[in-house]
């Protein structure tokens, strides 16, 4: 028997919308950042105009420097149709600041990250649709898992406890900005992900606040392992214990290698909801967004998933942009999502009258 969902203090109405369609996840930030070719004057801003190091690249820190780029990308991604979009966080974690000498200001860019995606999903909601931020927190530059020196096994250049309270501090930042959810995405090492949820239940703990956790995992290559060497399935059961209101995958392989991972998780994490958010295919150098896939192709491949009765979450990882959210949102809008307890429907079916309605 599920256990009963946990009384959300935020999102409170995302439960019922993942019971009655499929709920779409915005596209890739860093691949709309790169079309506006900033340069090493944009991403330092007046503010670090002396700082010692090169920024250029650093996309989490235009939060403070070039705000209005994040709100304009937030608000192509919600006129495409997107229901969640994520806070321009990937990296605004004091860990993976410090590449920068800029880790003192990850709480604040946290802050503003989510107090942009607040205001530019305020903007868009409706009764009938409203828009969630989900509080994005990456796996960090830094494995808890995986020696970085390959004649050293037991080398570790980072620690649990060090993740946690990262990751506590950027949670905190965007709990403050307005975030609706959590998202620990890309996650590469189980372990750095344990911290990170470690870091999630204590906030919600001293805060008093609950709210929704998305987890997904990225399969690596084609062994179907995550990089620190987890099955799909000894994944789901590492991070179960979190009671996440939907685990997944995103990134790496693209929709194509990435269904029989997506489908077995379908089956074995019955007891919550399902997202994917796979990259526009294999990289391309030669391609404008860096990848393959066109959204067409994009859209038809992440709709055989909702047909296939795998999805609860549909969006876009890296390469993906506001066509490729807008192709796969009007696909999946035709089914029906799927259900817990590892029910699925295999055909196609479109969604009624009345779950549209009321979504």
């Amino acid at each position: 028997m599920t256990a009963p969902s946990p009384a959300y203090t935020r999102a409170t109405r995302l439960p019922d919308l993942l019971r009655q369609r499929i709920v779409v996840l915005d596209g890739a930030m860093g691949t709309m950042i790169q079309r506006y070719k900033l340069t090493e004057a944009d991403f330092r801003g007046e503010r670090l105009r002396d700082h010692g190091k090169d920024l250029k690249g650093n996309n989490d820190l235009l939060v403070l420097t070039r705000p209005d780029v994040i709100r304009e990308i937030h608000s192509q991604y919600l006129a495409a149709g997107a229901d969640i979009i994520e806070s321009n966080t990937f990296g605004a974690t004091s860990v993976a600041q410090e590449d920068y000498d800029l880790g003192a200001l990850a709480y604040e860019m946290n802050v503003a990250a989510a107090q942009l995606a607040r205001a530019c999903c305020d903007q868009f909601s409706t009764v009938d649709k409203p828009r969630f931020v989900a509080g994005a927190l990456g796996p960090t530059p830094r494995t808890a898992s995986i020696s970085p020196d390959v004649n050293d096994p037991g080398a570790r250049n980072t620690s649990f406890d060090a993740l946690r309270a990262a990751y506590y501090e950027q949670a905190k930042g965007l709990l403050d900005g307005g975030c609706d959810l959590f998202l620990v995405e890309t996650i590469f090492d189980t372990l750095n992900a344990k911290a990170a949820i470690f870091a999630l239940d204590e906030l919600m703990e001293d805060t008093g606040e609950r709210l929704p956790v998305i987890i997904s995992g990225t399969v690596t290559d084609a062994s179907g392992r995550i990089l620190s060497g987890q099955t799909v399935g000894a994944f789901w059961n590492s991070v179960r214990h979190a009671k996440p209101i939907a685990v997944g995958l995103n990134c790496a392989l693209g929709a194509t290698l990435m269904r029989p991972y997506i489908e077995e998780l379908s089956r074995i994490a019955g007891d919550t909801f399902i997202s994917c958010y796979p990259n526009a295919g294999l990289p391309n150098p030669m391609s404008d967004t860096g990848f393959d896939e066109t959204p067409e192709i994009t859209g038809a491949l992440v709709e055989e998933f909702a047909k296939a009765g795998f999805l609860n979450i549909a969006g876009g990882c890296c390469g993906t942009t506001p066509d490729h959210i807008r192709a796969i949102a009007e696909r999946v809008g035709q089914y029906r999502p799927r259900c817990q307890h590892g029910q699925t429907f295999s055909s196609l079916i479109a969604a009624d009258a009345t779950a549209t309605a009321t979504a």
